[in-house]
């Protein structure tokens, strides 16, 4: 009878969350951004035996430029590691959550997960009446004419929304090249980059994704029925272990951050609503 010693460890697929507003870092909270998952991305790329890696993704999109920077260090990872990237979407991956998903080799989404808003948004107010009823009076000096485009406290002018225009639609451009080099099998439909959004089911219909299912189901396919999945966390400090909070300083707690916070918070949670979640 002969003993083997040598039996294959089960097979271990990390898991990378990446959940919430991109580039929404407030006093009191650390957001999604390329810096703030670096660690997790490098951990898990970095296990050598593991054969892919897994993106859990569950955002209403935020800053355009941060979505990309996650995209590129994702695919930048995955090739100098070798491995396979695979994409799981929770409630939602929107706008720049759905930007983060095209770096997937392959993306699977819930039938209900909501999936797309591939467009630009620029969102403000207008406070220059208000400032007038309560007597206020707005003094800005700038060297430079479009210093003071779009300031919330003066008159909208037709040239500056004109320019904020132009800008809109290369990033927008910039963004369905993205998503037509990652999804060659696209369905052609006009509405698609439009910032229309779906279903799950509807999306892998459209091209926007590869199919419905779960991430522990897809993973048991692949690599067999006794995959590990590992989530790879960020490390948290004692206040934030305590109170899940992230505190950049010693001021960290004051008035002022707390306001800020709070107008974050509203903000990102204007996102969420917009997909009714």
């Amino acid at each position: 009878m002969r003993l083997n010693f040598l039996s294959k460890a089960n097979p271990v697929v990390p898991v990378v969350p990446v959940s919430g507003g991109i580039g929404m870092n407030m006093p009191l909270r650390s957001g999604v951004s390329s810096a703030s998952l670096e660690a997790q991305l490098v951990r898990a790329f970095g296990m050598k035996a593991a054969p892919a890696v897994a993106i859990l993704i569950n955002s209403p999109g935020g800053s355009a430029v941060q979505s990309h920077l996650i995209y590129k260090r994702i695919r930048s990872l995955a090739a100098e590691k070798n491995k396979t990237v695979i994409v799981a979407v929770e409630d939602v991956a929107a706008s720049g959550g759905y930007m983060i998903a095209l770096a997937g080799d392959e993306i699977v989404v819930d039938a209900s997960s909501i999936v797309g808003s591939i467009g630009v948004v620029f969102a403000g107010f207008g406070f220059q009446k208000a400032i007038e009823k309560l007597g206020i009076e707005r003094r800005v000096h700038t060297a430079g004419e479009a210093k003071v485009i779009l300031d919330p406290f003066q008159p909208e002018k037709e040239e500056d929304v004109a320019r904020l225009k132009t800008l809109q639609r290369e990033v927008h451009a910039s963004f369905i090249g993205l998503v037509r080099s990652r999804r060659p099998r696209l369905a052609d439909d006009p509405e698609i980059f439009t910032g229309a959004f779906w279903s799950g089911e509807r999306a892998v219909g459209l091209g926007l994704a590869d199919r419905v299912g779960d991430l522990h189901a897809v993973l048991r396919e692949k690599y067999g029925d006794k995959v590990e999945l590992r989530t790879i966390g960020g490390e948290k400090g004692f206040l934030r272990r305590r109170l899940g909070l992230s505190v950049t300083g010693r001021d960290g707690l004051t008035p002022s951050a707390i306001a800020e916070a709070a107008i974050g918070a509203v903000e990102e949670r204007l996102l969420w609503n917009r997909f009714g979640l």
